[in-house]
């Protein structure tokens, strides 16, 4: 009996751990905004992931990578799996990852045609 009550909140776990963003995303500092080129985005379970090529001033190519929610998410916020094709010049805001890398959480997109779009916002989700 005591095994079975503490399986199953032991058992939860994984998945607290997994929805966990504050862990990855310094969700309290000022997020980043870059403008890119997308080079692929993976429009997949269980989060897509769109990666970029960042250009500095200097012309020097640095590659990111922002996650979005899952695909059911994303299609009741607009998206399709062809919202984002290779070769489009998108503009992305969002947390950036804790260890410093060129990772963040794609929050705010702005798509080439001008529009915005969430990518991972959970209050925007109805």
């Amino acid at each position: 009996m005591l095994i079975t009550i503490l399986g199953v909140p032991a058992s939860e776990l994984p998945a607290l751990a997994h929805h966990s963003f504050a862990a990855v995303f310094d969700m309290q500092g000022a997020p980043v905004k870059v403008t890119g080129t997308v080079t692929r985005f993976d429009f997949v379970n269980p989060h897509g992931f769109v990666y970029l090529d960042v250009k500095d001033d200097a012309g020097n190519v640095t590659k990111w990578k922002f996650e979005v929610t899952n695909p059911n998410a994303l299609l009741r916020l607009g998206w399709t799996k062809e919202t984002l094709k290779a070769g489009d010049v998108v503009t992305v805001e969002g947390p950036r990852a804790k260890d410093g890398t060129n990772f963040g959480m794609g929050r705010t997109w702005t798509l080439p045609d001008g529009r915005q779009v969430f990518g991972n916002n959970p209050d925007a989700v109805r």
